[in-house]
């Protein structure tokens, strides 16, 4: 990037202030957030910036107001494609843990207090031949189905706007469930997988969770304000579900402390796309959208 632009990084890898923000529209021609960096409507009210283009870096873009950026005459664009394998395999790995324990097995044998085997100790459940829901069957969803089924033979329901193509359905063997709650009443595992929106915020609430079975598990590596918190919190101290996954919260990075507490959930810190392979990849997908500008093309994923 240092040989086609004058760049600037944030080598602090913090998230930038909203003055740190203002002041970069103004003062550069190209801005590059990611998730952290919040930029409200509020932001681009004052208008006549230098920049002409936000290229985020990531696929989600809800902490942008787009419409409010472009009304502005900004262009935006993200990462798509590029983190689809990384964070489907976080979503697996968040399903495998559950199942089996994991979470709770390595806290009580770091914190010495493993006597050794016994027939009932922290007895899980098969991931093998289970049926996963998945909720938004975008290229996340679709990958993690992917692996689900042909990986470990699990049979796929999907909640998703409009079905997938007949072929597609049929090689994943994925049966389309046009109303939610009957995906959430006939599923093992649900993974959302859907991004975040008016439509879809708080989606999974007291309503939707109440349809899971006392053995089911929820799993999150979307956006933390799909699922209203207050709810599943509710279900997991009651055992109304088994437990749930998340790497994803509604107000991030504050996490409620009753979650924390809860041994019949594993947390992680938003790691869906943290390997190498995906963080490098969205570099360069940003640098291809904004030398794709600069050139005075179309950038290739301009929202």
């Amino acid at each position: 990037m240092a040989s086609n632009f004058d760049v600037t990084l944030n080598t602090d890898d913090k998230a930038m202030s909203m003055e740190q923000l203002a002041q970069s529209l103004q003062e550069y021609d190209a801005v590059c957030p990611c998730v952290t960096d919040s930029m409200p409507e509020s932001l681009f009210a004052a208008g006549d910036f230098k920049a002409s283009i936000i290229g985020n870096y990531g696929v989600g873009y809800n902490h942008i107001a787009v419409d409010a950026a472009k009304e502005k005459g900004l262009v935006v664009t993200n990462t798509p494609d590029v983190l689809t394998d990384a964070t489907a395999d976080l979503a697996m790995t968040l399903m495998l843990m559950l199942a089996r324990r994991a979470g709770e097995g390595e806290r009580q044998l770091r914190a010495g207090e493993w006597t050794g085997w016994y027939p009932t100790h922290l007895m899980g459940s098969m991931v093998t031949g289970k049926t996963l829901g998945i909720v938004g069957m975008g290229r996340i969803g679709q990958a993690m189905a992917e692996k689900a089924h042909f990986g470990f033979g699990m049979k796929i329901l999907y909640h998703n706007r409009k079905p997938l193509p007949e072929n597609e359905s049929r090689r994943l063997q994925a049966e389309y469930c046009a109303e939610l709650t009957w995906l959430m009443s006939k599923s093992d595992f649900v993974a959302v997988h859907c991004p975040s929106s008016p439509l879809t915020k708080n989606m999974i609430n007291e309503k939707t969770l109440a349809y899971m079975r006392p053995e089911s598990f929820l799993i999150n590596t979307s956006r933390g304000d799909v699922v209203e918190e207050k709810a599943l919190i509710k279900f997991l101290r009651k055992k109304l579900i088994a437990g749930a996954g998340l790497d994803v919260y509604e107000n991030e990075p504050t996490v409620p402390q009753e979650l924390i507490d809860l041994d019949n959930v594993v947390l992680l810190p938003h790691l869906g796309s943290a390997t190498e392979e995906a963080r490098e990849a969205m570099g360069m997908r940003v640098l291809d959208n904004l030398n794709a500008f600069f050139n005075g093309e179309d950038p290739p994923d301009k929202l």
